[in-house]
């Protein structure tokens, strides 16, 4: 609404008219935009692919991992069911008089978030590294025993 439109043109007006200005035009920029750890996480999640096999008693989550040392990988449970497997790719450390002609492999941060199924045991996950894949199992929890019908004596009166 602009007040200057209706014919009123007081100093406190004007004044309003900014700050409802500045609230559209706050509104529009920075509200909407995502963050940076917002974007890096996202590029981070988008570049790692995953294969995801659910078996009679477990979950196992496969992610390649070419040239990667156990120690550049960490595999971790938040908020007691999501699955998060990180890490870091480094650069291999140029040698004198070696330089890159073309350069295809990425590097820098990896991630990937897994929201588990409610029958998943946070307390039973191993995850092994071999030949540059990366499998994570999850155990599943026993099946609830089904509960018996409770019985209820009739009286007669």
């Amino acid at each position: 609404m602009d007040f200057r439109i209706m014919g009123v043109d007081s100093p406190l007006f004007s004044t309003l008219q900014q700050m409802m200005d500045l609230a559209d035009d706050t509104d529009k920029s920075s509200f909407n935009a995502p963050t940076r750890t917002y974007v890096r996480d996202a590029k981070a999640m988008a570049a790692t692919p995953a294969d995801v096999k659910e078996y009679p008693s477990s979950y196992v989550f496969i992610i390649d991992m070419p040239g990667l040392k156990s120690g550049d990988i960490k595999v971790q449970v938040e908020d007691e069911n999501v699955l998060v497997i990180s890490g870091e790719r480094k650069r291999e450390e140029e040698k004198e008089g070696a330089k890159y002609v073309r350069m295809e492999r990425r590097v820098g941060k990896f991630m990937r978030k897994f929201v588990l199924p409610e029958n998943a045991n946070a307390d039973a996950i191993s995850a092994v590294c071999q030949d540059g894949v990366l499998t994570v199992t999850v155990e599943k929890l026993p099946p609830p025993e089904p509960k018996k019908p409770k019985k209820i004596e009739v009286k007669i009166a």
